[in-house]
């Protein structure tokens, strides 16, 4: 099985979680743990970039709860870079700089929006603290799952690509 069809596994299996109607994380869902999971990201991201890393963890309403921000003086491409850490499966997006930039980090990567380096880091950071990434172009899918998200005539988002039609991101990236 390849990686993507891995990840969409995945998805569909955090997607069955048991969880409260809202959808912002499944039951047992564990804040202080992930919450000192995301400080330890934050600190392993300001030593490697040497620049102090934003951690952005008043996020409510959503179905992630941390974003960790490189400004762009932290990055050689000179742009911001991002890290939505998600309530579910320690799954983890980056965005360059924003989350309908780029397909994925090689799109990135080829459009200068993010150096190989730079690229390096960050995923070695994720990986060595447990987290999952996911491309954008994967959460861009439209969202398949067995939540109300699915239903007809749901409308989450008003702006965009994904303007009026739930996603992948929309389930475990965005605010609900």
């Amino acid at each position: 099985m390849d990686n993507d069809a891995q990840v969409l596994a995945l998805l569909h299996a955090l997607d069955q979680l048991p969880g409260p109607d809202h959808l912002e994380f499944p039951d047992g869902f564990n804040y202080p743990l992930a919450k000192s999971q995301a400080l330890r990201l934050k600190e392993r991201l300001s030593k490697d970039f040497g620049c102090a890393c934003e951690l952005d963890d008043q996020v409510q309403d959503a179905s992630y709860c941390f974003r960790a921000a490189l400004p762009v003086g932290a990055t050689e491409a000179g742009v911001p870079l991002s890290v939505r850490l998600s309530n579910y499966g320690n799954l983890a997006v980056v965005t360059a700089p924003w989350p309908d930039s780029h397909d994925d980090l090689d799109h990135a990567v080829r459009e200068g929006a993010l150096s190989t380096a730079d690229r390096s880091r960050i995923e070695a950071a994720l990986r060595d603290l447990g987290y999952t990434v996911v491309p954008p172009r994967l959460l861009h899918q439209p969202y398949d799952g067995t939540t109300w998200l699915a239903g007809e005539g749901f409308c989450c988002i008003s702006y965009g690509p994904h303007q009026g039609r739930a996603t992948w991101w929309t389930r475990f990236f965005e605010h609900l």
